[in-house]
């Protein structure tokens, strides 16, 4: 039987802030404030084990990306939602089988001696049901849908797990007249990420009988805003060679710092209101390839508990950046190979094993400014089928990743090399 086509997208937005001002002390005029303003709140009890023994996958699935897809963009800005790059894996095991599913499970870190196949189902639906749970400080929201065709109809115990399971919605889609296919997806899309992600697909293959979308929405501000009049040009040096004028953003206040020694690089948390909150990652010039090549789960462990209170002069670029990937080297670089091959085993969705996966791309955005952060994501799969305090200047490449307290997990990743690069 000849291969039929299906597109997996995904549409993920996250840390979209508004630029209005965040009422909130900010200790006066020249932004400082005493110690105990910053102090975190309590943890909470409620129980989030489910979501938590996948946690450590979900870090070492992040970490993973990033190496792969920094070395494969040397020189470049890096950014991508590991989150939403993880869901479509997960829809797209759903419906598979054997070696096909097996290498994706693989790829997403999943361990079976360490944890079941039950486990992980029920710690990836209960990650979900967190990210989506209201809290008056943000909104984060995460949510699946499926746009199928009578003609190709899925299995019913497909649909329920992806139901069940990813929180999607099955949406009856004429891929016969694919103009207006693409133009209720991408107006889909659109609103679900309230208008920050507009004509995501360009086109569909003539033969797409499916499309999933997977979008991210998250809004929030800084705990502690940076003030506007304090923004100056400041030099940022990209490398050795090149020097460009950056808005630098500039603050005297309590920050969670650690200097990794061995390394070579300086860790700065920066809060959000409510549970979520962003590292960067200052390597010193000439040491951001060995920080990069280092990050890994124990890594990030090790700076979260090292980190120490303590006033200091923060400089951090303001940032407008977007990037673009191709993910199908990137997913063979996790060891997911078969399902882009006809020997693809994709047969739980139809009973037939007729599918195979024939692109995958992932599409960032991020934008840092006084008040907070903006960030979208989109990934497409289709298939065929102190007196003076310390001061830290973000003013040479570092990292960036944001993360969400409860859950434990990494919602975004990158590397700005140039903050003015568009």
């Amino acid at each position: 039987m000849p291969n039929v086509y299906l597109c997996f997208l995904l549409a993920g937005l996250c840390i979209l802030a508004s630029c209005h001002h965040v009422p909130g002390h900010q200790g006066g005029h020249d932004g400082h404030e005493h110690p105990q303003d910053d102090q975190q709140p309590a943890e909470s009890h409620e129980d989030h084990s489910a979501c938590h023994k996948i946690a450590r996958s979900g870090v070492e699935f992040a970490t993973k990306v990033y190496r792969l897809i920094a070395s494969e963009s040397a020189g470049k800005n890096v950014f991508f939602s590991p989150v939403s790059m993880a869901a479509a894996l997960m829809l797209v095991a759903r419906g598979a089988k054997g070696i096909t599913r097996e290498q994706i499970v693989s790829g997403l870190g999943f361990n079976q001696s360490e944890i079941t196949t039950k486990e992980f189902d029920e710690g990836f639906r209960h990650l979900l049901q967190l990210l989506n749970t209201p809290d008056p400080q943000f909104e984060l929201s995460i949510g699946n849908a499926l746009f199928t065709t009578e003609k190709f109809p899925l299995r019913q115990e497909v649909l329920d797990e992806a139901r069940d399971f990813l929180q999607a919605n099955i949406v009856p889609a004429n891929f016969d007249h694919l103009e207006e296919a693409k133009t209720q997806i991408n107006s889909y899309i659109e609103e679900k990420t309230h208008g920050k992600l507009v004509d995501v697909i360009g086109s569909l293959d003539p033969e797409t009988v499916m499309v999933i979308i997977n979008y991210i929405l998250m809004k929030a501000h800084w705990e502690k805003p940076f003030d506007p009049q304090s923004t100056r040009k400041r030099d940022f040096f990209i490398n050795n060679e090149t020097t460009v004028q950056v808005d630098m953003m500039h603050r005297d206040g309590q920050y969670e710092t650690y200097h990794d020694k061995e390394l070579g690089c300086e860790v700065v948390r920066i809060p959000y209101k409510g549970d979520l909150a962003v590292l960067f990652i200052l390597p010193k010039r000439g040491k951001l390839d060995q920080v990069e090549q280092a990050l890994s789960l124990e890594l990030l462990a090790k700076w979260k508990n090292s980190l120490k209170l303590g006033r200091i002069e923060l400089l951090l670029p303001k940032v407008s950046l977007r990037t673009s990937y191709n993910l199908k080297e990137t997913f063979r670089g996790l060891g997911i190979t078969e399902v882009f091959t006809d020997q693809a085993d994709l047969s739980a969705f139809t009973g037939q094993p007729n599918l195979k996966v024939s692109q995958a791309i992932h599409k960032a955005y991020l934008n840092i400014h006084e008040n907070g952060t903006e960030a979208a994501a989109v990934t497409v799969i289709e298939m065929v089928p102190t007196s003076l305090p310390p001061w830290v200047e973000f003013n040479s490449p570092y990292l960036v990743v944001i993360g969400e307290r409860k859950s434990k997990s990494v919602l975004f990743l990158g590397r700005v090399m140039n903050p003015n690069e568009h």
